[in-house]
């Protein structure tokens, strides 16, 4: 399973999961190795099909980073915390997860637009 860290380490996932609150963005930075990439968004592509069926989901893009890095991005809309903790927790999207190998490293955080 990929080993998850907090990019805030004084807001954990659990934490973020509590806070009633919505529309949200699920940012989730991956540290995937170069010979790990294709077989990652193959099982990224099943989560996705997955989690777009899911209640209260809004939409998904998946980003590379530049210059030969080994960093993915994934930005997902959902219309409240509670919609992706729900999905996230299932049964089924657990079981893929679990097949992500170890040496990848995932930074999810959540957040909310600011209106300018």
């Amino acid at each position: 399973m990929a080993k998850l860290q907090s990019l805030d380490p004084h807001t954990p996932m659990c934490a973020q999961f509590k806070e009633k609150t919505g529309p949200i963005v699920l940012a989730n930075t991956f540290f995937v190795p170069k010979e790990r990439t294709e077989s990652f968004l193959a099982l990224f592509r099943r989560q996705a099909e997955f989690m777009k069926a899911q209640p209260g989901f809004v939409s998904l893009q998946i980003h590379k980073g530049t210059a030969n890095s080994q960093l993915l991005m994934n930005v997902a809309v959902w219309e409240s915390t509670e919609a992706l903790a729900t999905a996230f927790g299932s049964p089924e999207f657990q079981r893929m997860a679990a097949e992500f190998p170890d040496d990848i490293v995932s930074y999810p955080h959540i957040f909310e637009q600011i209106d300018l």
